[in-house]
């Protein structure tokens, strides 16, 4: 039922006059202007002008998940300052440079502004707000903690963002490299090469066969590269349909990225990190343990993972202890198991998960600079070959004529 809130609803700007007669004006996200009219007369206001915002203007910006990391702790910092609630969206709103974000921040202020709770508004954006960020900001308004909640959802993004960050960068610098290499190889082959084919028909004398291997390359890129190049993107097209759409695709894609050599263990790494971070988080929010499992098991990163920890919420259900079931799934190496047991024992899970967290962050921080040095001088030599092989090939003949000379 929020999902199909979260779809159907649409932003409207309307202006009207409050009960004491002054005018005012505003965003509110409804389903239709009929709808818009009667939040606002539960409001006191009368509406005089109210219309759906244009389109164009809706696709501006993106919100990302930076965005609300840093909404989190702005919100959180405002409220510990005594600021009333509504006032933080409006200056947190308005001082927004991303329309997108300051659609979405104005659109949960109406609601709240309508007598909804926090976590009942901010669940109506699912997109942006998980069930996790939700079940928090419920906890907290139900404890009367709402301060310190958000601060814990504040770190937690920033924690999380970070890593999610550490790993992209793992995954980018690689791949961007390799497309650069690719697109140089691809220019070379269609305009360079063929320039040299040119200047070697007028020898008279057989090509190297390096050279002229190099040559039919060329032509066949020239000729056939088109269908490759299209039969390349179908392939990836399709594969990321495919992927988003079947749960088997995504657990054999999980499972050989844990297994890729250097990257495996960073992912990993990760998982573990972002499984323990989310434990800590729900854990010392007072969030019962196998209600809190849940959002883990989405907040980790990889299938994999996801189902091992829905299989550990199953045994933990029926009474096992959390050491045993993590230990059952083979995923988390020793050093983490023994800590949780620490922590089930002392009664302080949320600070071991913590720390196994903290360390978990700083390891895959060094492993993603530590492979960035590694692959350095490995492109640097991928392209050279590629690159150099080229130039050799077209250079050979000449060398060969200057040494008959």
């Amino acid at each position: 039922m929020v999902q199909s809130i979260a779809i159907t609803n649409s932003p409207f700007n309307w202006e009207g006059t409050d009960s004491s007669g002054k005018k005012v004006k505003g965003k509110s996200m409804a389903s239709s202007e009929a709808a818009v009219r009667a939040e606002l007369r539960r409001r006191g206001v009368i509406a005089s002008k109210i219309r759906k915002q244009n389109k164009l203007f809706q696709k501006m910006g993106k919100v990302r998940p930076g965005d609300i990391a840093i909404f989190s702790r702005q919100l959180a910092t405002m409220l510990t300052a005594g600021i009333p609630l509504v006032q933080c969206f409006d200056i947190i709103g308005k001082g927004h440079d991303n329309p997108a974000m300051q659609k979405l921040i104005m659109a949960v202020k109406a609601d709240v502004e309508g007598g909804t709770n926090l976590a009942d508004a901010l669940a109506r954006h699912p997109l942006y707000f998980d069930e996790l960020f939700v079940n928090l900001v419920s906890a907290g308004e139900q404890a009367g903690a709402l301060e310190g909640l958000l601060d814990k959802i504040a770190t937690y993004k920033e924690k999380t963002e970070a890593i999610k960050k550490k790993v992209k960068k793992a995954l980018f610098y690689p791949a961007a490299i390799m497309v650069v290499a690719l697109l140089v190889t691809t220019i070379l082959l269609i305009f360079v090469i063929p320039e040299f084919e040119n200047l070697f028909q007028g020898f008279g004398a057989d090509l190297p066969s390096f050279t002229r291997s190099v040559i039919n390359l060329s032509v066949f890129v020239r000729s056939d590269g088109w269908w490759v190049a299209i039969l390349i993107f179908g392939s990836v097209s399709g594969y990321l349909y495919m992927l988003k759409r079947s749960k088997k695709i995504r657990i054999i894609q999980d499972k050989i990225t844990l297994k890729i050599p250097v990257i495996g263990p960073i992912m990993e790494k990760s998982c573990i990190a972002r499984f323990a971070r989310t434990l800590s988080t729900m854990f010392s929010a007072g969030v019962p343990l196998v209600e809190g499992l849940d959002s883990v098991a989405g907040a980790c990163g990889n299938i994999v993972y996801e189902i091992a920890v829905m299989e550990i919420k199953d045994e933990v259900a029926t009474g096992s202890r959390l050491q045993m079931c993590m230990e059952n799934t083979g995923l988390f190496p020793n050093m983490v198991i023994q800590m949780i047991a620490v922590g089930e024992e002392s009664g302080s899970l949320d600070e071991m998960s913590a720390k196994v967290a903290d360390f978990y962050e700083d390891d895959v921080d060094n492993a993603v600079d530590s492979l960035s040095s590694l692959l350095e001088p490995m492109i640097m030599t991928i392209l050279g070959v590629l690159v150099g092989g080229l130039v050799v090939a077209m250079y050979l003949p000449i060398f060969k004529m200057g040494a008959v000379i």
